[in-house]
């Protein structure tokens, strides 16, 4: 099998795309190429990325569903330390939970992290400074 990484963009200014990797047999990454050599798509990405989200809307009405009943915040949701620190002095908790990107700013402390994030769900990708990540580790679903 063929490996090919396709970069998904993510329209937010801390984050332009999340890397995927995909495995294609050779006869479908051949028809692949066929199309994108007949003029069809610029290029592999192009065909990749159009498949993603002739799906995505294929099923959009199944993960709008998931997102109500789920209570996921839709999109792109950041955290900064301000906006911690002051949950953590009204001593209040955060459960996280974000279909898209979450960003925890990069001054925010593995402390201050663990004081206020109760739990984080993120369907997409987070973004936060390798200690925060690795201080929520027990708390991600």
């Amino acid at each position: 099998m063929n490996q090919y990484t396709v970069t998904v963009p993510i329209k937010a200014k801390l984050a332009d795309s999340e890397k995927i990797t995909i495995n294609l047999g050779f006869v479908d990454l051949g028809q692949v190429d066929l199309l994108v050599a007949e003029g069809f798509y610029g290029n592999r990405t192009d065909f990749i990325r159009t498949a993603i989200r002739n799906q995505l809307n294929t099923h959009s009405e199944a993960v709008k569903q998931v997102v109500a009943r789920k209570m996921l915040v839709l999109g792109l949701q950041h955290f900064s330390a301000d906006e911690l620190r002051a949950l953590q002095a009204a001593k209040q908790t955060l459960q996280i939970r974000v279909l898209g990107l979450a960003t925890i700013a990069q001054d925010v402390t593995p402390e201050l992290a663990l004081a206020t994030i109760a739990s984080l769900e993120v369907l997409g990708a987070l973004q936060a400074s390798p200690a925060v990540k690795a201080a929520l580790a027990s708390r991600l679903r």
